[in-house]
């Protein structure tokens, strides 16, 4: 949904260029020699009235904080935990800077950082004039060796390489974005540095202003950042990996929380559904059609008059009642509530009398409350910054969360204003800061603005945590700012019905993983449009392996649930959704792996292989899931084009056949695959080495699986997978309800196989009782025993598979084959 008409549109790709300072124009920080002072934690340095201060918050981040008139502002963050930005680790001096166990710190006099590793590989490095003002805003200018690339920043538009592109952050209501469309709904300033003499690097500027980045744009040796007010303040992430730059990223700004299990599976959405007779049929069709689905969306023509927090009682006579019956069907309901509230004085609606009683809104300089239209018409908009009008706004779930509502989803959040030249509300609306570790004051939407959106998914997360202390929350957002993965998941907003659209989305869905959002969706099909038939298909096939995986249309387009281009279309669409289901525990898995470390769930390709920035072969399309599993689609989607693909080395398996795959002559480290489109087919690898575990297939995550759990055994180097389960939905694995194991194989001579199950760990008790083991790769048949137990086994001479079952091994144990 949006308001942007196409000229709006084109207007604000047209100031992208124009708003960013220019160095000319900008003025140099300070003069003379920088004069340093040791510090425990690190340095600082003042260069006539400007301080600048760099400290060591871990042996691998760096935190530097820039005033230009000596006095550093209130240390304070919506992106960082006031106990992230508080540690610190001792450092030994130098002569011109600091040593931690990691890093060499070096600070000139004239203010040039340079980070490097402890062999003296330069990870990060300042340019010249490294700090210039201009106004009230600032630019920091570091260098950018050749060989670098650049990921990150949330879903931005482009290729996914960053580097020649120019960013400002600035969430914008972008209905109907283009390749070329920027600023788009959210605003996440992170990049990760990829390819340089010091391995990968992070850096964050925590500053929630209209900021801007420029990669080697307009100088292509130097990478630039500023905003036109605010803090200086930003981090430094040390690698060398950049699996270790995420780790270390989402350990300063936050874990995204494990999601429910039923939010991985496929979820179904238009707007929109009319009335609770069309969502039975909905559902109705999708259980006769044997596809499996955990979540149908209800969007805003479920309300009154689109008033959020009402149902039209005409069209959902009973929400409970329908919420109910789809329950018992294994199917959840999420219902849409945007963060506007309908200005109707007299009307007896809630929210509005309520938070007007409570001064909860957003106001005009002259201190009348702001009001806006929006999809209920005039509009009064809730003030996130302040901790009570959270806890209101919280508060006003309580009849949706009683109906059965399962999740929330939070649109028209950047936030999105009709009628207006800025799409938004006014610079100057006035905004309450209170609560958290800033000093209670007043704030213009110009300094608001970007984290708005995140408070409001705060605001609701919190909300449903308090309702239903023991239940995991599920938000949806369009908007957000770094840190925002804490409270909701995410998708990329209105795109579009295009073949472009869909490559591009991968390129979204990974670099919002290396920025914290690990679960995040695009629209299957496109929003806007209408997709053909083959479009739609290919888009379910690469859907199925991505984080969240929900088909979603906009009013007036065709209709795009899974079998309107036939039965032909519907069967590819549902093999698809099926296999996804077969390998929800490994999807799982990786799920509670986000949880515990950081690593996103959908990688780029040199993630876990990093040779693979610099494969021969057209990779723009490839992505992993999870470390064991590569996904190659046509790097040209619309083209029958063969087209070739790079395996890092190692070895790797077809998934659909389990057999070896044999490359051609590669360029080392990589064997090349030729492959030809065909639309029934999408090229899935595993690799040697991963022990992958599946389950019988269900028709949603609230049906037990009838049969075995089954362990996949690719043999190769460094052989392992692990099994995590819990009740899917609930916090008790917080309180080690949870089963998690470890399984590892070796071959220990030729035909001889170790597999061993370390005991698991954890109380929850899983529905399998029994494991189905399959090892893929074998030459004949051979004996199998656990323990002192002798197994039956049987071979598949043309699959090159043994297969055999044994009872589960909570208490662990070793299957020796061979």
């Amino acid at each position: 949904m949006s308001s942007m008409s196409v000229w709006l549109r084109l207007a604000a790709v047209g100031m992208l260029i124009a708003m960013i300072p220019h160095a000319a124009a900008a003025k140099p920080a300070g003069a003379g020699a920088a004069r340093l002072t040791a510090r425990a934690d690190g340095i600082e340095a003042r260069r006539g009235a400007l301080l600048m201060r760099v400290t060591a918050l871990t042996d691998a981040v760096l935190r530097v904080r820039i005033a230009r008139n000596g006095t550093l502002p209130e240390d304070a963050s919506w992106a960082v935990a006031r106990e992230s930005r508080l540690r610190s680790v001792p450092v030994r001096r130098t002569a011109d800077g600091f040593a931690t166990a990691g890093l060499r710190v070096h600070l000139g006099p004239d203010l040039r950082l340079r980070v490097e590793d402890e062999g003296g590989r330069t990870i990060v490095a300042d340019d010249a004039e490294p700090i210039r003002f201009d106004g009230r805003g600032f630019i920091l200018r570091k260098f950018l060796p050749r060989a670098e690339h650049i990921f990150g920043l949330g879903d931005k538009t482009g290729p996914l390489d960053r580097r020649g592109g120019t960013f400002v952050d600035w969430n914008t209501d972008a209905y109907a974005f283009t390749r070329a469309t920027d600023p788009l709904y959210k605003s996440i300033p992170f990049f990760i540095g990829v390819g340089g003499p010091g391995g990968s690097y992070g850096i964050l500027l925590d500053n929630s202003w209209r900021g801007w980045f420029d990669f080697g744009h307009r100088d292509p040796e130097v990478t630039s950042f500023g905003a036109p007010d605010g803090p200086i303040d930003y981090y430094i992430l040390a690698g060398p990996s950049t699996a270790e730059v995420v780790r270390r990223y989402t350990d300063l700004t936050g874990k995204a929380p494990l999601a429910p299990l039923w939010s991985l599976g496929y979820q179904q959405s238009r707007y929109s559904y009319m009335s609770a007779e069309e969502v039975r049929t909905l559902a109705e069709r999708l259980r006769r059609e044997r596809m499996p689905t955990d979540v149908v969306w209800l969007d805003i023509d479920f309300q009154d008059r689109n008033r959020p927090f009402t149902v039209d009682r005409k069209a959902f006579p009973d929400l409970k009642g329908l919420a109910g019956d789809l329950g018992r069907q294994g199917i959840r309901l999420v219902a849409i509530t945007d963060l506007h509230v309908a200005r109707a004085p007299g009307q007896g609606y809630a929210p509005y009398d309520s938070g007007l009683a409570g001064n909860r809104f957003v106001h005009n300089p002259d201190g009348s409350v702001y009001v806006g239209k929006v999809w209920p018409g005039d509009s009064v908009f809730p003030d996130f910054t302040d901790a009570g009008a959270r806890a209101w706004w919280g508060g006003l779930f309580r009849p949706l969360v009683d109906a059965g509502i399962a999740g929330i989803w939070n649109d028209m959040n950047e936030p999105s204003v009709f009628e207006t030249p800025n799409l938004t509300m006014p610079l100057d609306a006035v905004h309450r800061i209170a609560g958290d570790d800033f000093a209670p004051r007043a704030a213009r939407h110009a300094e608001v603005h970007n984290i708005y959106g995140m408070e409001n998914n705060r605001a609701t997360y919190e909300g449903l945590r308090a309702l239903s202390p023991d239940e995991r929350a599920f938000v949806m957002t369009r908007a957000s700012y770094a840190g925002g993965q804490r409270y909701a998941v995410t998708w990329t907003g209105d795109n579009g019905s295009t073949w472009d659209h869909l490559a591009l989305s991968i390129h979204q869905l990974i670099n919002l993983g290396l920025s914290g959002f690990s679960y995040a969706a695009a629209d299957v099909g496109g929003y806007t449009g209408g997709p053909s038939p083959e479009l739609m298909t290919r888009w379910f096939e690469i859907a199925a392996f991505t984080p969240v995986f929900r088909d979603h249309s906009a009013k007036g387009t065709p209709r795009a649930e899974p079998w309107v281009d036939g039965p032909e279309q519907l069967a590819i669409r549902r093999r698809f959704v099926e296999q996804r289901y077969r390998l929800l525990p490994y999807l799982y898995a990786l799920a509670d792996q986000n949880a515990r470390t950081g690593d996103p769930i959908m990688r780029p390709v040199f993630y876990d292989y990093p040779a693979a920035l610099a494969t021969p072969c057209d990779q723009s399309m490839a992505f992993t899931l999870g470390k064991a599993l590569l996904i190659a689609p046509p790097p040209k989607p619309e083209s029958p084009q063969a087209y070739e693909i790079c395996l890092p080395a190692g070895g790797w398996y077809d998934l659909w056949t389990g057999r070896a795959v044999t490359g051609g002559a590669g360029t080392a480290p990589f064997d090349i695959v030729r492959e030809t489109p065909r639309l029934d087919r999408l090229p899935v690898y595993v690799r040697a080495g991963t022990i992958l575990p599946s389950q019988p297939l269900v028709q949603s995550t609230g049906e037990v699986p009838k049969g075995p759990l089954t362990l996949d055994i690719y043999p190769g180097e460094d052989c392992g997978g692990t099994i995590y389960l819990d009740d899917g939905h609930s916090m008790a694995f917080q309180r080690g309800a949870y089963l998690r194991q470890r399984v590892t194989c070796r071959l220990v001579a030729p035909g001889r196989l170790e597999i061993e199950l370390a005991p698991s760990k954890g109380s929850f008790v899983p529905w399998w009782h029994e494991i189905s083991v399959r090892v893929h790769g074998w030459a004949g048949p051979a004996a199998v025993s656990s323990g002192r137990a002798t197994v039956a086994s049987d071979f598949d001479a043309p699959a090159n598979l043994l297969h055999f079952e044994l009872p589960a091994m909570a208490a662990g144990g070793r299957i020796v084959i061979g």
